[in-house]
């Protein structure tokens, strides 16, 4: 039974990573994510059901669009397949099994599964567009008020601790929005910031931390390869300041985050 529990979850984990795969793609274009039907970004032909199942769809079709047979990036298959190894490696180290479905375990692993899907979108996007989309972050700040409120209503957590997140969300966005006005763009360290606190009120201030301190090493030794790499004197400086802009941090930052959780709830795991 619990073999059976564990492969429904990871079905169900594929499901969102076909669909984290779409958002990605589909939300710096400003295109709806939920209701507009999936299509070939090459041929713009609609997908059958038979095109859109997780992993068996990609092999079955040898990796190609069955309409114009062009080539589907093997980071399809990819993100499908981690998407529910991730499901099922969260739902075990939160001990969720079929012997234990506790409604509080339930709901803690749902906001999981909400927080981290807000994750996977800003290391996606970010990667692919140095970017840190602003809906990305709104859906995230919904979810953590969300989570906010269970936890001071169920949990009796301490409403001023999470007071001083809401603040700041506040002062960021007021931010972010005098400077959209200003220079007709949202920047970048903004969303980073709007991003952090997300992280501080869903997985706490220590797992927060280390994720930024993992993520600034993984920067820093990128930095310092290319450096070495590229060693022109005093030729390559300009060049390494341009490279250090266009780092995509939110991207560092998510994955840092992703594996310190796994590493934190296998501690615990362990230690119970």
């Amino acid at each position: 039974m619990e073999t059976f529990f564990y492969t429904i979850i990871f079905i169900i984990g594929t499901f969102f990573g076909s669909f984290y795969t779409l958002a990605v793609y589909r939300i710096p274009k400003r295109e709806d994510i939920l209701l507009k039907h999936s299509y070939c970004p090459n041929c713009n032909h609609k997908l059958g059901f038979l095109d859109l199942f997780p992993i068996f769809s990609y092999i079955f079709l040898g990796g190609k669009c069955r309409y114009c047979k062009e080539k589907i990036r093997p980071r399809y298959l990819i993100l499908e397949v981690l998407s529910g190894i991730l499901f099922v490696a969260l739902a075990y180290l939160m001990g969720l099994s079929i012997k234990h479905l506790e409604v509080f375990k339930i709901i803690e692993y749902c906001f999981m599964i909400l927080y981290l899907t807000f994750i996977i979108l800003m290391i996606g996007i970010d990667l692919e567009n140095k970017k840190i989309d602003k809906a990305v972050n709104i859906y995230g700040i919904v979810i953590s008020i969300m989570y906010m409120l269970y936890l001071c209503i169920v949990e009796k957590a301490n409403i001023y601790r999470y007071s001083i997140y809401l603040v700041l969300y506040i002062l960021i966005l007021t931010l972010d929005t005098v400077t959209l006005k200003k220079y007709a763009k949202s920047p970048y360290v903004n969303g980073i910031l709007l991003s952090i606190i997300t992280m501080a009120i869903m997985t706490g201030e220590y797992i927060t931390i280390s994720s930024i301190i993992y993520s600034l090493l993984v920067i820093v030794m990128y930095l310092l390869l290319y450096k070495i790499k590229n060693k022109k004197k005093r030729k390559n400086v300009k060049i390494d300041i341009k490279k250090s802009k266009e780092m995509p941090i939110g991207f560092y930052l998510g994955i840092s985050n992703i594996l310190v959780i796994l590493v934190v709830l296998l501690y615990l795991k362990l230690m119970i």
